[in-house]
């Protein structure tokens, strides 16, 4: 009897009719803004692993500025530019998301609450912090970068060049493994070109980063950190 007052009544229909419109009006106002500002100006990510240990822990959820509007601005722009000590999210596989695949992704993203993503893309991204800037000098004494600015004469350890202190994992190594073998804690000095940045996990023990990959160019940084809102424990700037 349900059914056939649903068919026949011109109430019902009316009153499904305003309830289907009421769901479009609801999806238009929340998500199609969502849309627009998780696309073009910022988006959202997790640390996936434990590579930012100490200050950063894996879980951490964070709010980036979008790679389109850091690209943008100008370096010195606060929102946009990037300075060392910033958190980043860098993408390794080296291609934009089109702008399809970037809705999509950022809906699932939003339903799953981050836990899921379009396949094939986050092997290729990493949350690293950045150490060096186009034209600085980069070496490493023992895990510690000494960087030395360009148009400066002399350089200084990472820590003193930051806004923001942090503090690094040091690893332990043993005694024997000199300073020539792979991942002993040194590295002979480096320019970085334009558009060129120099990144690191703070736990270094994990050599994920630009000392296997290199300088990474500004095209793979794919936002930067803007607020860590999970866990609430620990809200704030990362």
């Amino acid at each position: 009897m349900a059914h056939k007052w649903l068919k026949y009544s011109y109430a019902a229909q009316k009153e499904q009719r305003h309830r289907i419109r009421w769901w479009v009006g609801l999806f238009a106002a929340f998500f199609l803004p969502y849309i627009v500002l998780s696309t073009f100006l910022f988006s959202t990510g997790v640390l996936e692993n434990e590579t930012m240990q100490p200050g950063l822990r894996k879980g951490d959820r964070f709010i980036f500025s979008s790679y389109f509007i850091y690209r943008i601005l100008p370096d010195e722009a606060a929102i946009g530019g990037l300075r060392r000590g910033n958190i980043v999210l860098v993408d390794t596989g080296g291609q934009k998301e089109r702008f399809t695949s970037g809705i999509l992704g950022t809906l699932l993203r939003f339903f799953t609450a981050q836990q899921v993503s379009l396949a094939g893309r986050e092997e290729y991204r990493f949350i690293k912090r950045v150490i060096a800037l186009p034209g600085d000098e980069v070496s490493m004494v023992n895990f510690v970068i000494r960087v030395k600015p360009a148009g400066s004469s002399y350089s200084l350890t990472e820590f003193e060049l930051v806004d923001r202190p942090y503090d690094v994992t040091i690893p332990q190594i043993p005694a024997l493994w000199g300073e020539s073998l792979p991942f002993s804690g040194y590295m002979d000095t480096i320019i970085l070109e334009e558009d060129e940045y120099f990144v690191l996990s703070d736990d270094r023990n994990n050599t994920n980063d630009s000392r296997t990959w290199g300088a990474i160019p500004k095209d793979f940084i794919a936002g930067k950190a803007l607020f860590r809102y999970w866990p609430v424990t620990r809200l704030g700037r990362p």
